[in-house]
């Protein structure tokens, strides 16, 4: 018996990149949260978020207009130039 697995991208060739490294401390940083528009995404943010002002994490929330299709390059470009590290939201 044989399994086969699918990719739901359908991307043909992938591009490979290399792993940015991880922050060691959120001090002094912004953190985004990205909250994708799947069902309940929202109040996993929520939480999150609280839990960043708990421990005195600057935070920022954006919105993806819809989670099937890719945010747009506007979106990603804002995130970029406001935020250090990035927070997505999946749920359902």
């Amino acid at each position: 018996m044989t399994t086969t697995f699918l990719d739901p991208t359908a991307e043909l060739s992938p591009e490979v990149r290399q792993a940015l490294p991880r922050v060691k401390s959120l001090d002094g940083l912004t953190v985004g949260l990205l909250d994708i528009s799947k069902a309940r995404g929202n109040i996993f943010i929520d939480r999150i978020e609280d839990l960043f002002g708990q421990r005195g994490v600057k935070t920022l929330r954006y919105k993806k207009p819809t989670f099937t299709r890719v945010a747009p390059v506007e979106l990603n470009q804002q995130i970029a130039m406001e935020c250090d590290v990035v927070v997505e939201s999946l749920a359902d």
